[in-house]
């Protein structure tokens, strides 16, 4: 009898127990979805956010963003032409470019000690391409033919190109094209333009020998790679005429402003890298010349391969750089920037004629 009672006590209390916890369920339940409706809604307002960020330099232009010699009607049509308020579209053609003037003019702006270390950690990191296509050359050059071993690898160029555009380091053959935008509208000087190059060219430079003598250097004694693969892509670099050289860097220089134009005109980070990925890896599986990865990749051959003189070394360097420069400002800066100018011209022309319209009617209503 005693067990029967206790057995009847268990029943009896279980109801109110199974009520207990339901409602320690529900509330658990409610819990979680509001913790769920917030973390939606925090989602939710840093996507807004993002997106107010990324129309912010175009939407708050103001008089004092614009150089003292433009006109007010300059100034009016330009903020009209680069308004950029309809996030469900891709960016305008005109917002595009006055975004790339407005951070090129803070780029300018930076000191000459934040422009060189920017550019000198862009010259390390772009290295970090030039390794892993050496070790997969290696690799690869051990189970089928040299030439498609090295176009394989080359597929891993853009590695670098990644970490130097979403850090926002100052690359050379990114900004050639973004720097001479203040310089082609009259905002900055060309001097000041010239030795913002030349920072950015030392410090890419720079870093990019210091990461070759130290990296490759390293992956030698891993046994990563050897010195005839970094002989054989120093060959695949130089191996060709002068003027061939010069035409190559002039299509990765007009390529590299191409990808700089994109990434502006993208609106978030998974299509930049993207867009970086299928720019570059283009360069790299045509074996363009880029002046600073091909620095890293003639240089390393320079200090541990037995093919590349000093001279070769010079003059290989200097050919690259001008075919880039011309690559990236006459195709897209200058091109580029004139057909903005275009467009702002056919706005203030119909600002004109509907000026005239309306005088024209306000002339007719007082007759």
């Amino acid at each position: 009898m005693p067990q029967d009672t206790e057995r009847k006590d268990d029943s009896q209390t279980d109801p109110s127990n199974d009520m207990h916890l339901a409602d320690n369920n529900d509330d658990d339940t409610n819990d979680t979805d509001e913790q769920n409706n917030n973390n939606i809604e925090d989602s939710q307002h840093q996507k807004d956010e993002q997106q107010d960020s990324e129309t912010k330099a175009t939407e708050n232009l103001k008089d004092e963003d614009f150089p003292e010699q433009i006109s007010d009607e300059d100034k009016e049509t330009i903020k009209k032409v680069a308004s950029d308020d309809n996030l469900s579209q891709a960016k305008s053609y005109a917002s595009i470019l006055v975004e790339q003037v407005i951070h090129a003019k803070e780029t300018f702006d930076r000191s000459l000690g934040s422009l060189f270390t920017s550019a000198f950690t862009a010259g390390l990191e772009i290295g970090i391409s030039f390794f892993i296509i050496l070790a997969a050359f290696s690799l690869l050059s051990g189970v089928m033919p040299n030439q498609y071993a090295m176009v394989l690898s080359s597929l891993l160029y853009p590695i670098g190109f990644i970490i130097v555009v979403i850090g926002q380091s100052l690359l050379f053959t990114e900004q050639t094209s973004l720097l001479s935008l203040p310089v082609l509208n009259k905002i900055e000087p060309l001097h000041k333009l010239l030795r913002l190059w030349g920072i950015v060219i030392t410090g890419n430079i720079v870093g990019g020998c210091i990461f070759a003598a130290l990296m490759i250097g390293l992956g030698l004694n891993m046994h990563l790679f050897s010195v005839s693969d970094i002989d054989a892509y120093a060959a695949h670099v130089l191996g060709f005429k002068w003027w061939v050289i010069f035409g190559s860097a002039v299509l990765a220089g007009w390529m590299m402003g191409v990808a700089a134009w994109l990434v502006t005109s993208a609106r978030d980070t998974i299509s930049r890298i993207v867009l970086v990925t299928l720019i570059t890896g283009s360069i790299g599986f045509l074996g363009l010349h880029h002046s600073i990865v091909g620095n890293i990749e003639v240089f390393a051959a320079l200090m541990y391969g037995t093919t590349v003189s000093i001279l070769g070394y010079l003059l290989f360097l200097a050919v690259v750089l001008a075919g880039n420069t011309v690559g990236g400002v006459v195709f897209v800066a200058v091109l580029k920037n004139r057909t903005f100018l275009f467009e702002v011209e056919r706005v203030k022309q119909e600002a004109r004629n509907d000026r005239k319209n309306r005088l024209a009617r306000m002339g007719i209503r007082r007759r």
